[in-house]
């Protein structure tokens, strides 16, 4: 999983997808869980899946995931799930399925650890997709740094001065919230808490992209070239077929572009410049 910063890589071909594999499946459960919130088992799957504090008597094991997929009304669930097609679709794209779903049950989990931690003792339950999705707009704003955000679709700004903001102004909020006893439905920490898990793991996973490409650098200049080096000058150069051209496009959905080989890439590149 390659996770350096993309705003100068060009789009795979017929790689991308407006809405991919992993934000559909989300805003689908999500707009399910939210009608059955609807039906006369809304109170039941409200009290057994919110994520209730660890000393309120009401917390299951469970919660930090089922939490994710439970939301306080209509608004709240459009702007999560249109923030998470807004910022995730071209993350989603880039990484892959496995690793983009990987990443937003890693933030969701996470952020839901670090609000139990900040909220013991309080008796508020908290229901949203915010903690993962501010994580996606974490990744967003470490992969395209320069991109610029339309601030109520009039202002532009740059991607990593509207994350750092929004991050800034959660922290306040969420002590200032704390120091004042305030009752508030809004669950700042767990904001917090996904952008600092998200900032975790992809700090993490550069570090091993660089260790690996480190460790092929060495292994390339320990091997011995022995013998005279051979070039063809009659080689064939053979078509690329469908079938070849529709595993490579299956595996960017599934593992990202930057799973690729570079044979596979060349055929890619060939395919698309027919």
């Amino acid at each position: 999983m390659q996770l350096m910063n993309y705003s100068n890589q060009p789009y795979s071909p017929g790689g991308f997808q407006v809405i991919p594999p992993a934000i559909k499946t989300i805003i689908f459960i999500n707009v399910a869980v939210f009608l059955l919130q609807l039906s006369p088992f809304g109170e039941t799957i409200l009290a057994l899946g919110s994520l209730w504090p660890v000393g309120s008597g009401n917390f299951r094991i469970w919660q930090p995931v089922t939490y994710m997929f439970l939301h306080g009304g209509g608004a709240h669930l459009f702007f999560n799930m249109f923030a998470l097609w807004m910022f995730g679709a071209e993350i989603e794209n880039y990484w892959g399925t496995r690793q983009f779903n990987t990443y937003y049950f890693v933030c969701g989990i996470g952020a839901a650890i670090i609000n139990l931690l900040a909220t013991i003792g309080d008796p508020y339950p908290t229901v949203g997709a915010s903690g993962a999705i501010y994580g996606v707009l974490l990744a967003f704003g470490m992969m395209f740094p320069n991109r610029y955000i339309f601030l109520y679709f009039l202002f532009p700004i740059k991607a990593k001065y509207f994350i750092a903001g929004y991050a800034l102004i959660e922290f306040f909020s969420g002590f200032g919230s704390r120091s004042m006893g305030s009752g508030s439905n809004i669950a700042h920490f767990a904001h917090l808490g996904g952008m600092l898990i998200g900032f975790i793991y992809i700090s993490i996973k550069r570090a091993e992209w660089s260790f690996s490409g480190l460790t092929d650098k060495i292994s390339s200049l320990g091997k011995k070239k022995t013998g005279p080096r051979l070039h063809r000058t009659n080689s064939i150069d053979l078509p690329v077929s469908e079938a070849e051209i529709n595993a490579i496009l299956d595996k960017i959905s599934a593992h990202g572009y930057a799973s690729l080989t570079a044979e596979e890439r060349r055929k890619l590149l060939k395919a698309g410049g027919k």
